[in-house]
């Protein structure tokens, strides 16, 4: 079929996602935060989709947020990734699946780098040889975890046993989706969408019956910009930055946040707490906040898996209000019981945001 006119301009925003074989590198930092999400993509991949995916227990940190904190030299960060390479080449696997944005930004870096000097490339594969005697092929296809649950989005919402509807009113929830900056900022034809239109997130909301809500400080920083926060005095701005978002999207009563990064939950979450305590403010319903999930989390909640299993009770802002909605059944009594039953106790209550 010949594509025309918008067709034809919005090909050259889609990229190639690999559909099967996949070399799964984890995040430093994503199961302090959300411990949940990786072993839920794991699951979705391995017992619903039937893939091929694979994750070596050798493999590291690619070194992101010291590369852009300005403590890790970039030859330093290229050799720890060249290994990463050499892992995924002996364990017969081509197809680079990185759980975390930032990794994602920076493996395209290192490979737009070596594409347009070959020499840098030449100068890591000696620098990898010296240190562990390793070699490596360059990966034919690599595709950010969100790319993978997109590409399937429609296998998903096949199986799906709850869908982003509001089982009350038979509404679709109003979603905010926020793309980490490092999936399409840096290199917008790694991404679906490009930087212009990033579209990843938006195509799962709409294949599971959401309505993603356009406004206007849709696309500004969540405010983590590792300096922004790994220096203590720049931690202001880095409020500042979640707080402009929420002033943006409280007018359009979101029922909940999706995001494909590890540090934009985190801070979008953590945040509302924080600016809850400072100025008592909060941005849902009856004192409530605004839910904020990773798309792993999300695509778990739709298959009907237990809350409590992909990790949803570690979040700041309840979830509750979001299983309600959906009409998920839940065991509240079972929130805080660890895997062998072990009661593990109940965080503190914030002073002003509510359940």
């Amino acid at each position: 079929m010949e594509l025309t006119g918008k067709q034809n301009i919005w090909k050259d925003y889609q990229k190639e996602i690999a559909s099967d074989k996949y070399f799964y590198v984890r995040s430093c930092v994503r199961q302090n935060f959300f411990p949940g999400a990786e072993t839920t993509f794991l699951r979705i991949l391995k017992d619903e989709l039937h893939k091929d995916i694979y994750e070596h227990p050798c493999h590291t940190t690619c070194t992101g947020i010291g590369y852009h904190g300005d403590v890790v030299p970039f030859d330093t960060a290229m050799t720890v990734i060249a290994r990463q390479f050499a892992l995924m080449t002996e364990a017969g696997y081509e197809n680079l699946v990185p759980s975390c944005v930032t990794s994602f930004g920076l493996y395209s870096e290192v490979l737009e780098t070596w594409h347009h000097f070959p020499d840098v490339l030449a100068r890591v594969r000696e620098h990898l040889r010296k240190a562990t005697g390793r070699e490596f092929n360059i990966p034919k296809n690599v595709a950010h975890a969100s790319d993978v649950i997109f590409k399937f989005r429609n296998e998903i919402a096949a199986k799906a046993k709850y869908k982003l509807v509001n089982v009350e009113t038979g509404k679709p929830l109003k979603v905010v989706e926020h793309i980490g900056c490092h999936y399409s900022k840096m290199f917008p034809a790694k991404g679906v969408g490009g930087a212009e239109f990033p579209y990843v997130l938006i195509g799962m909301v709409e294949e599971w019956g959401g309505e993603v809500i356009d406004y206007p400080e849709r696309r500004h920083c969540c405010g983590f910009g590792f300096r922004q926060y790994l220096i203590q005095a720049n931690r202001g701005y880095s409020v500042g930055c979640s707080h402009k978002k929420f002033e943006s999207m409280e007018p359009y009563e979101p029922d909940m946040i999706i995001t494909n990064c590890p540090g934009c939950p985190m801070f979008l979450d953590k945040w509302q707490y924080a600016i809850s305590e400072m100025n008592g403010k909060t941005y849902g319903k009856n004192g409530q906040g605004i839910p904020v999930f990773t798309f792993e989390e999300v695509a778990g909640m739709v298959l009907g898996y237990d809350p409590w299993d992909i990790g949803l009770q570690v979040h700041q802002i309840s979830c509750e209000p979001i299983l309600n909605k959906m009409g998920i059944k839940y065991d509240p009594t079972a929130k805080y019981l660890g895997k062998n039953g072990k009661y593990l106790g109940v965080p503190e209550k914030p002073s002003v945001l509510k359940d």
